[in-house]
């Protein structure tokens, strides 16, 4: 992450190897009083957790504040998550693709929860950090989360990672993040807890369904907003939790409806309403997608029955080539 240099506080915490709650207090009181104001100051957070071995419980509390305000806040367009930064907390939080602790999982999630927008891909870098307790008892929630099945806990965070990314421009399940969905699901053998089967259906069927992709605003986009956005309403985001609520129909409502702000997302509502109707169908290159990921083992599991059932009742159409991968789910 480049050269650090330390403040004499941090320094002096790094060496001792331990951070107590006078530490943190410290910490917030006379070095980051201000916040975190530069990825210097952030990154010397990210040394300071790495080098204490012991560490007060108001220690994760602070860090993830601290540097989830600095992600999502501390470089423009404010609110906005740049593919710049986005990479450079990957950079920060990982090796080899696994995030390596819990609390810098949650940092993610934070940052995920705080942003108006992110890169598409960041939700599903998250995602699959539960995948990879699933499919191979690896990572961060090694050990919290059991291999080969999808309990509560982990249906919590997936729909805490879904739901945070689901802002105002990113109505739609992203193709990454379904495909992440259905690594879990084929790896879960039939072992989840049914809050899972309800969100797979309709996240996948979000994907599929939806008028608009999983797309971040560019920075010269999110930049001529920013003010705007600012001053904005909160009921401008989070669609997504209504698009999961309940059927297509949520979806489009999700995807249309305006709000207190309608003016200045009018043009943009009638774009969306224009491309509905291709929206809700199932086109070539959705069901190859679909084609590729269902039915692997020889045979349609619980919730790829419940996904065909799904789409079969609520696309306006679907191409001919899905029609016996629909006949084998009866």
């Amino acid at each position: 992450m480049g050269e650090l240099i330390l403040t004499a506080p941090v320094a002096g915490l790094s060496q001792k190897g331990r951070i107590k709650a006078e530490d943190v207090l410290m910490l917030r009181r006379e070095v980051f009083h201000d916040g975190v104001a530069t990825r210097a100051e952030a990154e010397s957070l990210f040394a300071l957790d790495a080098a204490c071995a012991e560490k007060c419980p108001e220690w994760p509390v602070f860090f993830i504040e601290a540097v989830s305000d600095y992600a999502v806040f501390g470089e423009p367009p404010a609110g906005h998550v740049s593919p710049d930064n986005a990479n450079w907390l990957k950079r920060a939080i990982s090796r080899d693709g696994r995030v390596d602790t819990e609390t810098e999982l949650e940092l993610l999630v934070a940052v995920l929860e705080k942003a108006r927008s992110t890169p598409a891909d960041l939700a599903a870098y998250a995602l699959q950090q539960v995948a990879d307790a699933i499919i191979d008892g690896a990572g961060p929630l090694a050990g919290r989360v059991a291999p080969s099945r999808i309990g509560k806990e982990a249906v919590t965070l997936l729909r805490r990672i879904l739901y945070a990314a689901g802002g105002q421009d990113n109505i739609a399940v992203s193709r990454a993040e379904a495909d992440v969905l259905f690594a879990i699901n084929e790896a879960s053998r039939g072992e989840a807890d049914p809050a899972f089967d309800d969100l797979f259906v309709k996240a996948i069927a979000s994907f599929l369904l939806a008028a608009t992709g999983h797309e971040t605003p560019g920075r010269d986009q999110a930049l001529a907003h920013e003010t705007f956005l600012n001053d904005a309403e909160p009921n401008l985001g989070r669609f997504f939790s209504r698009m999961l609520s309940g059927g297509l129909s949520a979806i489009v409502k999700a995807s249309t409806e305006e709000n207190d702000v309608e003016s200045h997302f009018r043009a943009l509502n009638a774009r969306r309403a224009a491309t509905m109707a291709d929206a809700a169908s199932i086109d070539a290159e959705e069901v190859e997608w679909l084609a590729k990921r269902i039915g692997r083992s020889g045979r349609l599991n619980r919730n790829e029955q419940a996904l065909m059932a799904y789409l079969s009742q609520n696309a306006s159409s679907i191409h001919p080539d899905l029609e016996p991968i629909l006949k084998l789910a009866g």
